[in-house]
């Protein structure tokens, strides 16, 4: 009796699902390519970068990757110029970075500190604007989206790498995440500094205090929302990590696609048993 509503139970499963099922994948997609140079392979326990490497590149003698060439010209200011052949570029970019310092340098130690900070702001406008036009300088042989590119886009621009991979729609959704902490930051900061003034008034016994609120009061909100202003903080960076990280990611697989190539068809079918037996023979056919 059991065998025999079990064989009930899958025929009628069986039925249930017969017909089609599409099964739908890209064949490349699956596709790893690999360099049939030993001698240039590389592995992930080798060093991402190395001086001898950048150097070389900077002296065209072999091609680099994007994030060895940006990597490098971050501390070494005009590498991407020179790497990417702009050599026109590199008096604007000394003049940009070096002039800004130099006079905010000046300006500081004259006591003008406001018209100091405005230089230091120019520089690094300055050095940001190197970065950018390293990135976009750079030659990614017709790649799209090219994966170097869609990270420092986002690391350089929140946001800007997932409008190079055409994504657009994501925007609003970090920069939400991002502008929200930096918000409830604003805000968690100002009732921070607010309790803890209270509290250091509270506690001074030079003062004699009236305030309505006591200072255990002032001392718990105090913590709470320091704690509260540090999450705001891991948020932005959360919001600003994630972004990135969608950026690489979904450049990698911008190209995994689906087709109708592969078909099954699933359908139920009975065979008869002519030698004696107890059981019924059940098959199931699968056809590709």
């Amino acid at each position: 009796m059991k065998k025999v509503l079990c064989i009930s139970i899958l025929l009628l499963f069986a039925s249930a699902f017969g017909g089609k099922v599409h099964a739908q994948f890209k064949e490349d997609a699956f596709q790893q390519q690999y360099n049939s140079d030993p001698s240039t392979d590389k592995d992930s326990t080798d060093v991402l970068f190395t001086f001898k490497d950048y150097f070389g590149g900077l002296a065209h003698k072999h091609d680099i990757k994007i994030g060895v060439m940006a990597a490098g010209s971050a501390v070494f200011l005009g590498g991407c110029q020179i790497y990417n052949r702009d050599y026109w570029k590199l008096p604007l970019v000394y003049a940009g970075i070096g002039g800004g310092v130099a006079a905010g340098l000046i300006y500081n130690r004259q006591g003008r500190s406001d018209i100091a900070k405005w230089c230091f702001i120019g520089a690094g406008a300055a050095y940001w604007a190197t970065m950018m036009d390293g990135v976009i300088g750079f030659d990614d042989d017709g790649r799209y989206p090219h994966p170097g590119k869609a990270t420092l886009y986002s690391i350089l621009v929140p946001g800007l790498g997932q409008v190079y991979n055409g994504e657009a729609w994501k925007v609003p959704l970090y920069w939400g995440i991002m502008l929200g902490g930096v918000h409830y930051y604003m805000l968690n900061k100002t009732n921070y500094t607010r309790f803890r003034n209270i509290y250091l008034e509270a506690t001074d016994t030079e003062v004699k205090y009236t305030g309505p609120v006591s200072a255990e009061t002032a001392l718990y909100y105090r913590n709470v929302y320091r704690r509260y202003r540090d999450y705001s903080v891991l948020t932005i960076f959360a919001g600003y990590l994630l972004q990135v990280i969608d950026a690489n990611v979904f450049s990698y697989m911008h190209d995994f696609e689906i087709t109708d190539e592969i078909t099954m068809n699933i359908a139920p079918s009975v065979t008869p048993v002519y030698a004696q037996a107890p059981a019924l023979g059940l098959h199931l056919g699968f056809s590709f």
